[in-house]
């Protein structure tokens, strides 16, 4: 009861931006910062967001936490918009960060075309050893929690949203193709349902199964996530009810798109060209290319 007491005297002395943990002074990006997180008023947190960046104050987190702040209040246009307009105001060191911001906008407005191209560009740079400024892994941050990310990790989830964007694309050729590397790389439950899945829409029921049997006996990474595992259970309950033991068939694709002319000069790009051929390739594309031949699978 006595140590209670004595936190909480402590934290009645702390100042108040280390309470409301925003930054201190008295700059447009500190008004905006304090209208997000303090008055909880995003409406006047974007006002002095664009005041910070006009003034030139902290541009690289005005720009990014605004942006984020627009996705919030279903303004992705205008969060579009603002990065690709000021982004050239920013450090190089910000550019990572507001790629993926922009990929977020992508994804929540339906733009799965543009959303394809920034994460290939993403995949290039992972190839060049650029992502990270070069180091091997970078700091990131979930539910105010700190942790570490590898580039292996970080190559498997660039992988995993790109296949998703083509699923909604309807192509599920090169979605599968994604998965099935993003799962050489770094595998877990729910890319392995999303792999299924695309398995299921070409009318590879067999090698549905498989997947889905692989998550149970191998217990994959989020396995113990309930959302993840229902939506497996809700994908063998939809195998077994359609009765699909069928031979395997020859997937179609979408109308004036071939499998060649598309994902495969991703990947080969990411594997083979777009690096010069003297530049060291990162260990993870080394093992990538182990695999090179299932992509005319």
């Amino acid at each position: 009861m006595e140590g209670d007491l004595k936190k909480m005297v402590k934290k009645e002395k702390e100042p108040f931006h280390v309470i409301h943990k925003v930054p201190s002074g008295d700059g447009p990006y500190v008004r905006a910062k304090h209208a997000q997180i303090v008055q909880k008023d995003p409406e006047t947190a974007i006002v002095w967001f664009w005041k910070a960046i006009n003034a030139g104050d902290r541009v690289d987190s005005a720009l990014k936490d605004m942006a984020v702040v627009m996705k919030q209040l279903d303004r992705t246009e205008e969060g579009i918009e603002a990065i690709k307009s000021f982004r050239s105001l920013c450090s190089k060191q910000a550019q990572e960060s507001l790629d993926n911001v922009l990929i977020d906008l992508y994804k929540k407005c339906g733009n799965a075309d543009e959303q394809i191209i920034l994460l290939k560009h993403k995949l290039r740079k992972i190839y060049l050893g650029e992502a990270f400024n070069g180091k091997p892994t970078k700091t990131a941050r979930s539910h105010g929690k700190k942790f570490q990310v590898s580039v292996k990790q970080e190559t498997s989830r660039i992988l995993g949203n790109l296949g998703w964007a083509y699923i909604q694309k309807g192509n599920y050729m090169a979605a599968e193709v994604v998965y099935r590397k993003a799962q050489m790389i770094d595998p877990d439950t729910n890319k392995a349902c999303n792999l299924c899945q695309c398995l299921i829409k070409q009318g590879r029921y067999d090698e549905a199964n498989l997947v889905l049997q692989d998550i149970w006996q191998y217990k994959l990474p989020g396995f113990d996530d309930s959302k993840s595992r229902n939506r497996a259970e809700e994908l063998l309950l939809e195998l077994q009810e359609s009765g699909q033991t069928l031979p395997l068939l020859t997937p179609s694709l979408p109308e004036g798109l071939t499998f060649e002319d598309d994902f495969v000069e991703v990947l080969e790009r990411v594997m083979n060209e777009w690096a010069p051929a003297r530049s060291r390739r990162l260990p993870i594309f080394e093992q990538i290319s182990q695999h090179r031949d299932q992509l005319a699978c």
